[in-house]
């Protein structure tokens, strides 16, 4: 790696307010999933399954206080929807010293449960999040939102990561219906853009920005198998 590569990707290894990666619990608990493990592209793909898989997909409990999107935050919790869980695996990254950024797009949901799509009014997520890992000298994509366990129960294979391909398209599940349509690109970012999310949302989800909104309540993943069976 070039100066010229390591000064332009400083930016992308440094703790943030949202990527606490100098935290102590992100700290440990990167350092014990990549425990003896030297290659950065091996650190990469366990930490991205350990998000996907010690993490929950949550998009009923979703609090959009700002420290709720932390880190550190999340790993306390265990869960969360797509943003967080981005959010957590791009710190764990860092932690490891590999360059991470957010990306973003916006996509049509075909496999929602009948509960969020009521109360979202539409089957569009917008700012659906994945993170960008800087290994072996360029930039990968991966989406470590759905759980493995989410993914049996809907019906969708899970997203698998090499660290040398891009793992973002959770384009059809197992029959061949689609599941998720990217419909636009939103671009990458060093920390997580909150207030440009949040006007999205307010935007395209008034009824789930508003202050008197309350957290769904039900368990979206046995939501998603009933739906399915």
């Amino acid at each position: 790696m070039t100066s010229i590569q390591t000064e332009s990707l400083e930016m992308y290894l440094q703790p943030t307010f949202f990527i606490d990666s100098d935290s102590p619990q992100i700290i440990d608990y990167a350092r014990n999933v990549t425990n003896n493990i030297h290659l950065e592209i091996e650190k990469a793909i366990k930490l991205f399954y350990a998000v996907r898989d010690d993490i929950y997909y949550d998009p009923y409990r979703i609090d959009l206080k700002p420290e709720s999107f932390k880190a550190s935050a999340v790993l306390k919790k265990r869960y969360g929807f797509c943003i967080p869980k981005a959010i957590l695996l791009a710190a764990v990254a860092r932690a490891e010293n590999i360059p991470s950024r957010l990306g973003f797009a916006d996509v049509k949901n075909h496999l929602n449960s009948e509960r969020l799509k009521r109360y979202m009014q539409t089957d569009e997520f917008i700012f659906h999040a994945y993170t960008e890992l800087f290994v072996e000298n360029r930039w990968v994509k991966a989406t470590p939102a759905f759980n493995v366990s989410l993914c049996e129960k809907s019906g969708v294979t899970p997203l698998e990561f090499d660290g040398k391909n891009d793992a973002i398209f959770h384009e059809y599940n197992k029959k061949g219906k689609k599941h998720l349509e990217y419909l636009r690109d939103r671009g990458q970012f060093a920390d997580f853009p909150y207030k440009k999310m949040i006007e999205a949302w307010q935007q395209h989800y008034p009824q789930l920005t508003s202050e008197r909104f309350n957290p769904i309540e039900g368990n979206f993943e046995e939501d998603v198998r009933s739906e399915r069976n």
